[in-house]
């Protein structure tokens, strides 16, 4: 028999004493296992055993202890073997049978990295609460919902419930606005309040919303038993609108837009909180261009989410529509231009984040969800515009796989919703040949766009500048009509109209020999349409007088290669002539009014010089005016004939043969104005005194002259402040002259008021005398205003060098303009009826 002994050593903690009654407890426990046990005998009995003091410090278990909780002490039982008696050894410690060593390792290191990565994503939350709780409590209020009464985070409002009046008259005293409260529930027991806060140095839209806040009522006792509701702040936002950049192309400005407007949103239908829509307006020529935000209220979270910025030069706002299938809507951003689709679907998927438990994620078409070349190949002619072609080819595969397929659903109804809309615009019937083949085309219909080019040969010139204007939508479609079937004709066709038009006939021409598939008849038949696209262009030009506005620069010499000579006409003096160049800023055609950069202008091969002479009008009319403005304030003109003219980089200039004239040599010089006979008619309607204009509408006067006093501050041609009283005002400038006239159509007259620099100069007491008004260079200024005191054209802004001209009825219809002076051209501005401004 195999004699073992073991010694236990009890440690106590929390208290010096050792507990007799617990380590007797154990010693029975192992009495009876070894007396029950024949092959075992106890040599030594169990027995307590003083400890040392440094033992008696806590210490961490080690291998081969447990400890024993008896009441509030914890006692630790070590046992110190002696030579190995296997069954009390396995009466004491785990058996570690059910693992082998090696899996037995791998658990344990397993375990450990992930009790190491728990504690470390516990460690960040814990941390990330903890500053949330010292600074903004209230973001984390949400966690009282999950505690119980006594363990509630304390939100440390700074001020007890207000009511709405209470909120509005503070954010008053912020110099903010409140905005018109949206309820988040039927009970009107939350809201959302928008922000206000007016812009620095602005002239329009000067307010926008710089935040959102959700307000809840309160449930403190001693505030549910009053009369009014009163609320307190759960959530805020702060808003900011996108770059100016992203909105308007034309401009490098990152400065955020202004969000002035939010309202509520349709939803997709399936997630239970409230979108929210917030947005602006810029307008870029003659386009508004929309952008804003899309807000997401989370009532389970009480929380704001912004879940996406957006901009739209159509100026349409995204929409809510069914476009997958299902119970959801997705949300639909058309950015279509002309007749280019452009559509962002936007799906709500679920992600795992507390707070913002849902977001909006874009269906792309890249990379495509099959790995099958079929429809790798379909999605290819998709992301290059021929929608109609993919969706066809899609639902073919669909028919041989007999059935839907789910992976790729989203993508193929994104190519499904594209091709409505080009397949709608190539069915419609088009008044231009032009605006025809360009649908045909979009929609990859190229055998009926080959059709419309062959039947209208009288028309081949309008196509021919569509395709030589192509920015690379057409060509690319037919390069990927190319790659995925190279062999067809109707395609090459049109790749070689194209590169023709823009790269000349010998281009296509190479280019129709380098391609792998194709025929000598084919071949033979793209070079018989090469050559109906250049047959007789000039003649295409129809007859009109010439109207046009333009600068002038005098030129010592000239260089003849760099003019196209008109017909009839040569380039050489007669005696006392120099030569004029004009920069022609803004022509009729004889259809309509074209303005610099003429960028879509193209010279055919043929006869260029021709094609603008007609184009210009200057064959029926080669004469232009020229017109000096002296600087006593008098005009001297002269005529000039035109002899050459010269497109280049969108510019259009005129080379033109006639008297010399007397240059204004005065600093502030106006540009020299260039005109033909037939382009404008002036207009000077008879002016009458402020005050004699108060008598006969008195109205209009009340209006006009606060913002005719803005307008000065704003130029700062007189000391900012306060707006004087109506009459002081009257008294100042009552007998200034102003003329009254009809300039937007409406039978309502306008205001016009031009103000010289010595009528800014007898204001008494506000005109500004610093060395910084000094150094502002004054010009006479305009300022238009409607028949209810709105602006609606000035000159007033800043050191801005425009001022208006001349007000003039243009020759080809009954609608006035203003001939408008920049700092180095003129140009022509209409009202537009549909804008509301002159443009």
């Amino acid at each position: 028999m195999v004699q073992r002994s073991r010694k236990l050593t009890v440690k106590s903690f929390g208290r010096y004493q050792p507990r007799a009654g617990a380590v007797k407890r154990i010693s029975r426990k192992h009495r009876e296992h070894v007396s029950s046990d024949p092959s075992c005998t106890l040599q030594e009995p169990f027995q307590e055993t003083q400890l040392s003091p440094e033992l008696e410090k806590p210490y961490l278990l080690q291998q081969g202890e447990f400890s024993v909780s008896t009441g509030s002490t914890i006692e630790e039982v070590r046992i110190e073997e002696n030579p190995p008696a296997q069954s009390i050894y396995n009466s004491v410690k785990p058996s570690d049978e059910a693992l082998p060593p090696q899996k037995k390792g791998w658990f344990s290191s397993t375990l450990a990295i992930a009790i190491l990565l728990s504690g470390a994503g516990l460690v960040i939350a814990f941390t990330w609460f903890s500053i949330l709780f010292i600074f903004n409590p209230a973001q984390i209020g949400w966690l009282n919902k999950f505690l119980p009464e006594w363990a509630q985070i304390p939100l440390g409002y700074s001020e007890p419930p207000q009511t709405l009046e209470q909120i509005q008259e503070k954010l008053s005293k912020q110099q903010q606005i409140a905005g018109n409260t949206l309820a988040l529930d039927d009970e009107e027991n939350s809201f959302l309040l928008p922000v206000v806060q007016q812009r620095a140095n602005c002239q329009s839209d000067c307010q926008e919303i710089v935040e959102l806040r959700v307000y809840q009522r309160s449930t403190e006792v001693e505030f549910e038993s009053q009369s009014e509701k009163y609320f307190r702040l759960a959530y805020y936002l702060p808003v900011t609108g996108p770059e100016e950049s992203l909105a308007v192309t034309t401009s490098e400005n990152h400065n955020a837009l202004p969000l002035n407007t939010v309202k509520r949103f349709e939803g997709d239908g399936v997630s239970p909180g409230i979108w929210f829509s917030l947005q602006g307006q810029r307008q870029q020529a003659t386009n508004a261009i929309a952008y804003g935000q899309i807000v997401y209220y989370n009532p389970g979270r009480t929380n704001l989410q912004q879940m996406l910025s957006w901009t739209n030069p159509n100026g349409q706002v995204p929409k809510w529509q069914q476009v997958t299938g299902g119970g959801a809507k997705e949300l639909v951003i058309d950015r279509t231009v002309d007749l280019e689709p452009q559509l962002s679907v936007y799906q709500v998927k679920n992600v795992k984040l507390y707070l913002n438990p849902i977001q909006l994620e874009a269906i792309s078409l890249q990379p495509p969800a099959l790995k099958d070349s079929a429809y790798q190949n379909a999605l290819l002619i998709a992301r290059n515009g021929l929608w109609t072609p993919a969706f066809e080819w899609l639902e073919s595969i669909r028919k041989q796989r007999k059935g839907v397929l789910p992976a790729a659903q989203a993508q193929i109804d994104l190519i499904r919703l594209h091709a409505q809309l080009t397949k709608a615009q190539a069915e419609k019937t088009w008044a231009s040949p032009s605006q025809q083949v360009l649908a045909e085309l979009i929609d990859g219909r190229w055998e009926k766009a080959l059709q419309v080019f062959a039947q209208s040969p009288q028309n081949r010139q309008e196509i021919a500048i569509l395709l030589k204007a192509d920015s690379g939508r057409l060509w690319n479609r037919t390069v990927a009509a190319l790659r995925v079937k190279p062999d067809r004709p109707e395609v090459q066709a049109w790749a070689a109209l194209i590169l023709a038009e823009q790269q000349g006939e010998g281009r296509a021409n190479s280019w129709l020999k380098a391609q792998p598939k194709i025929t000598n008849a084919t071949v033979t038949y793209i070079q018989g349409l090469l050559k109906q696209l250049n047959e007789n262009r000039p003649s295409q030009i129809s007859s009109h007088p010439s109207q046009l506005v333009g600068t002038v620069q005098p030129l010592s010499q000239i260089n003849p290669k760099e003019w196209l000579p008109v017909p009839k006409a040569d380039l050489t003096l007669k005696d006392k002539e120099v030569w004029y160049q004009v920069e022609v800023s803004t022509f009729n055609d004889g259809k309509r009014w074209l303005s610099s950069p003429f960028g879509n202008l193209r010279l055919p091969k043929d006869f260029p010089g021709k094609f603008l002479w007609e184009t210009l009008g200057i064959n029926i009319n080669p004469t232009v005016q020229i017109i000096v403005r002296l600087p006593n304030g008098e005009q001297q003109t002269t005529a000039a004939t035109v002899k050459g003219v010269r497109l280049q980089n969108g510019v259009l200039r005129l080379l033109a043969a006639g008297e010399a004239i007397v240059e204004n040599q005065n600093e502030e010089r106006s540009p020299i104005l260039a005109l033909t006979d037939n382009t404008l008619e002036w207009v000077q309607p008879s002016p009458i005194t402020l005050s004699e204009l108060y008598q006969q509408n008195p109205q209009v006067v009340e209006n006009v002259l606060s913002t005719v006093w803005h307008s000065l501050q704003q130029s700062s041609q007189i000391s900012a402040g306060d707006v004087p009283k109506f009459l002081q005002i009257q008294e100042q400038i009552g007998q200034w002259p102003v003329q009254v006239i009809d300039l937007t159509n409406d039978n309502k007259p306008e205001t016009a008021l031009t103000l010289s620099q010595e009528a800014v100069a007898s204001l008494k007491d506000f005109t500004k005398t610093t060395p910084e008004r000094e150094k502002i260079p004054y010009r006479s200024r305009t300022l238009i205003l409607s028949d209810t005191g709105k602006v609606i054209y000035t000159d007033f802004q800043k050191n801005s060098q425009q001022a208006l001209t001349a007000i003039a009825k243009i020759s080809s219809g009954q609608s006035l303009a203003l001939l408008v002076e920049n700092a180095k051209n003129y140009s022509l501005k209409r009202w537009s009826t549909q804008n509301q401004r002159f443009e």
